[in-house]
């Protein structure tokens, strides 16, 4: 199709926030808009100033024939600070305190705004290591890892603690829970992990970190990698954390049963976001 550089720049910026971390060539894109190469890369060179003012990401450009353009997603200190507020401040309304001290956190799991707003948190934390699938375990972390997922655009595998019959064979590992102490088991289908891959944990909630710690466990019969940790509540003053590196956007001091009283922090997101930064 013949577009104006107008209609170009419009259909480019949104071809390629659909299709991040895909390294796309501009031949499909003279191609795409019947227009010279030359076109092409001064039209890439707006979109990618305009990323990178507005923290929408970078736009990477890989040089020789096979090369092309890669969208990375990213996000503004300012934005991420918003955003974590946020989070703190729905957290910490009194209503969610739930008997035992639980939180109530399905309202904003079940938000395709909110998750996906965290789901690019993890994506910009991340952008720099080579990830090729998200895992999570069943099932209140599967809306935070599909949104990690859709932003780094690598599927998901959900570990399960029962067997499925649509899942076929599965690898089944015990492990002991962080918080009870007690002996669980986790399950996970041989064909949902190729061998030696390059695994992102996302979950909602940590503990002592024995779920994670069980999944990092996991990862070992299927040969794979850990590539980060990332969770959206952690708690504060645990005896022994079972996981030693992880990233956290919001962290539980406290809860007062009695008052209704959650206190609660930033976790420790921005500082990785700068260990993040300087390695990359």
């Amino acid at each position: 199709m013949k577009l104006r550089r107008s209609g170009r720049l419009v259909d480019m910026t949104h071809y390629l926030l659909a299709h991040p971390h895909t390294l796309v060539s501009l031949t499909y894109f003279a191609d795409r808009y019947q227009s010279a190469k030359s076109s092409i890369s001064e039209d890439l060179t707006i979109i990618k100033q305009t990323f990178e003012e507005q923290g929408t990401g970078s736009l990477l450009t890989v040089p020789g024939a096979a090369g092309g353009v890669k969208y990375i997603p990213g996000i503004k200190e300012k934005e991420a600070k918003d955003t974590i507020k946020e989070l703190c401040a729905l957290i910490a309304k009194p209503e969610r305190v739930l008997p035992g001290g639980y939180l109530y956190l399905t309202d904003i799991l079940g938000s395709p705004h909110l998750v996906s707003k965290i789901g690019r948190l993890f994506a910009a934390v991340f952008a720099n290591r080579k990830i090729d699938v998200v895992m999570t375990v069943a099932t209140k972390g599967i809306p935070l890892a599909y949104a990690a997922a859709r932003e780094l655009n690598v599927p998901v595998v959900i570990v399960r603690k029962d067997s499925k019959v649509t899942e076929g064979s599965t690898v089944s590992i015990n492990y002991v829970s962080g918080s009870s102490k007690r002996i669980q088991t986790m399950l996970l289908a041989k064909r949902s992990l190729e061998v030696g891959s390059n695994v992102l944990i996302i979950d909602d909630f940590m503990k002592a970190g024995g779920t994670i710690n069980g999944m990092i466990s996991l990862l070992e019969e299927f040969d794979a990698k850990v590539a980060g940790i990332g969770v959206l509540v952690e708690t504060e003053g645990v005896e022994e954390r079972l996981v030693d590196e992880y990233i956290s956007l919001v962290k539980l001091t406290e809860v007062d049963i009695r008052e209704k009283q959650i206190d609660l922090t930033e976790g420790n997101y921005f500082d990785f976001l700068e260990i993040e930064k300087k390695e990359g």
